[in-house]
């Protein structure tokens, strides 16, 4: 591994753009990431270009090509051009970076949900499409002039459909909805979950608020580490915010790179994650040398 000498944690403030490519193809087993919801902000990119492995014989949604999806989605609506310039590089890094047995966790909304899932078929295959995770919280604003938009979209793809690590033994069970209608043991042992995750948000003023505005609660990170990866596996998120992922890895026993290039994310990461992680800049900031 190249982003420390001893292999251990690290929180990288960088441009993930620039930063992925350095690091070694097939290195993590897991990846979430949690990028910008396109809500009309302007992102800022780098105009470098993302080479994938096994370019030039990949058919990806409806028999097309990827060159055919990539201009489509991109001429569809042009609200939608800057976004996707922005997110496609760093989601060919996501499959370049992830082992054969290795699962990427997109989290988006509903406003982006159908586009990702068509760019995703093109660079990850079809066959690599494993579940759209729907998370549902009852939080927030009540719209009076349609149905309230209460969930997240998750999509997740596999490296390898026949490869990949998926073990639901290790994730928290959840209560019966209709608890009568099964067993008093099946009561106790609980459910495993479904593609359905009805789960709060961070609570205001709980003791795992940290402040940044788009944090997710561990519970829902939780899930996803435990079914997806192994104690000692490496797992990466390259739009890292408050550093959910890494506080979730670390207390589960894996291994993790947290990249953001907000200040402000790497300073609650810090933070929030103390001893376990070291802090780097990539590029690294030049050696001062003491005056003469």
């Amino acid at each position: 591994m190249t982003w420390r000498p001893d292999g251990g944690n690290a929180v990288v403030h960088a441009d993930n753009g620039v930063y992925l490519p350095t690091l070694p193809s097939g290195a993590f087993t897991l990846i979430y990431v949690d990028p910008p919801f396109n809500t009309g902000r302007v992102q800022s990119r780098q105009g470098t270009t993302m080479v994938r492995s096994n370019t030039g014989d990949r058919v990806g949604f409806g028999g097309q090509s990827y060159q055919t999806i990539k201009g489509a989605l991109h001429s569809y609506d042009d609200v939608f051009t800057d976004y996707w310039a922005f997110l496609e590089p760093r989601l060919l890094e996501a499959w370049r970076l992830l082992a054969e047995d290795g699962t990427l966790y997109l989290h988006l909304d509903y406003r982006e949900v159908h586009y990702a899932k068509v760019m995703l078929d093109a660079i990850f295959g079809r066959e690599c499409f494993l579940n759209e995770i729907i998370w549902a919280y009852d939080y927030g604003a009540r719209a009076k002039s349609r149905w309230p938009a209460k969930h997240d979209n998750i999509l997740v793809y596999v490296k390898n459909p026949a490869k990949y690590h998926f073990n639901s033994a290790e994730v928290d069970r959840e209560p019966y909805m209709a608890p009568g209608l099964v067993t008093p043991e099946k009561r106790a042992l609980g459910k495993l979950p479904t593609d359905v995750w009805w789960h709060t948000i961070v609570s205001p003023t709980g003791k795992e608020k940290t402040g940044y505005p788009t944090q997710k609660p561990e519970g829902l990170l939780r899930r996803v580490v435990s079914a997806s990866s192994r104690p000692g596996d490496w797992v990466l998120d390259f739009f890292a915010g408050s550093g959910t992922l890494g506080a979730v890895a670390a207390s589960l026993g894996r291994k993790f790179v947290c990249v953001d290039q907000n200040p402000e994310a790497i300073d609650v990461m810090a933070k929030r994650l103390g001893e376990s992680a070291a802090v780097l800049t990539h590029p690294p900031l030049p050696t001062a040398h003491p005056s003469e």
